[in-house]
């Protein structure tokens, strides 16, 4: 990697993806294709319905559209790249576009974190103090809770990125995965990166712990909360309405801790990366069904929408 005493930059990578696996690349290209096109029909109807339908204009609705904005980004920041990949011979990314799609990966999935940290307090106000609800979660509030968590995801991923354009890489170039991954990046650089994995260490903290800590305790309040209700239709009423949010909390949580934690190889090895496509690929496709397949209000919202497209 050196020449005449001069580092030589590298200017462009190498993305290996799935191409380890020749004999079934046809089977994984048509597979991921049908669970991206999937995922992204399922949250743009799910983002389509909740605008047009003003009985879902609601702080729990408001925050299930912008999960399905933030999961149509996340996945579209990797599925692209990674299903034109197996129709190329030289699977190459640039190292400006490595930057850029770990900075939408990196920004979403820090967003999708404290949105879930919101929703989780949503739903502690909406059981726990049901007949002050509409005067805590005002306007203004779950406004303000979206946007903030849209600005966290952004200052944190924009600090990584201002730590990794620091780095330098000059070979090998060659990231074992189907997108960049700050563990792949760190692994390939030639200088120092103790402090971009100090500072990832502290943005584990802040937006995987701390968000974490917050809606286990919400959940715990929530749980005390329907306890007491005397009757077993009220419990069950009131569990249905957070069930489908602590179903994709521990999904999201789940998963990624699977993938960052579990294995020391940094996302590299074939365990890995199928690993890497349920959080990244299959779990967006999942949320907007969670949410819509025992939601009453979105099946009362469809069969509305259904019927003012037959009188039209």
């Amino acid at each position: 990697c050196t020449g005449e005493g001069n580092i030589t930059e590298i200017t462009q990578f190498i993305l290996l993806g799935f191409s380890d696996f020749p004999r079934i690349t046809a089977l994984l290209f048509v597979t991921f294709l049908l669970i991206y096109i999937t995922g992204l029909a399922w949250n743009l109807s799910l983002l389509g319905l909740i605008s047009l339908d003003s009985h879902l204009h609601t702080p729990m609705y408001f925050f299930l559209s912008n999960l399905s904005f933030i999961d149509l980004c996340y996945v579209s920041s990797t599925v692209p790249k990674m299903l034109s990949n197996f129709f190329q011979e030289q699977q190459t990314i640039t190292l400006m576009g490595c930057v850029f799609q770990y900075f939408i990966f990196s920004t979403m999935g820090l967003s999708e974190s404290c949105l879930m940290t919101a929703m989780a307090y949503d739903r502690y106000a909406a059981i726990c103090n049901p007949l002050l609800y509409s005067s805590i979660m005002s306007p203004n509030l779950y406004v303000q809770m979206v946007l903030g968590s849209y600005m966290a995801g952004l200052t944190g991923s924009l600090s990584q990125i201002c730590g990794l354009v620091q780095l330098h890489f000059c070979g090998p170039n060659v990231i074992r995965h189907f997108f960049c991954d700050m563990p792949q990046l760190l692994t390939l650089s030639c200088t120092d990166t103790f402090f971009i994995q100090v500072l990832t260490a502290i943005l584990t903290m802040i937006f995987g712990i701390a968000n974490a800590l917050v809606i286990m305790i919400s959940y715990g309040y929530i749980i005390m909360s329907i306890m007491k209700i005397p009757s077993t239709t009220g419990r069950s009423k009131a569990f249905n309405t957070c069930a489908s949010h602590l179903t994709a909390v521990s999904l999201f949580y789940i998963s990624s801790i699977f993938v960052y934690l579990t294995f020391s190889s940094g996302g590299s090895s074939s365990i890995d990366r199928f690993a890497s496509v349920f959080y990244t690929v299959v779990i967006p496709m999942l949320n907007p069904l969670i949410y819509s397949l025992r939601n009453k209000e979105i099946k009362d919202a469809f069969q509305r929408l259904q019927k003012k497209l037959v009188h039209c």
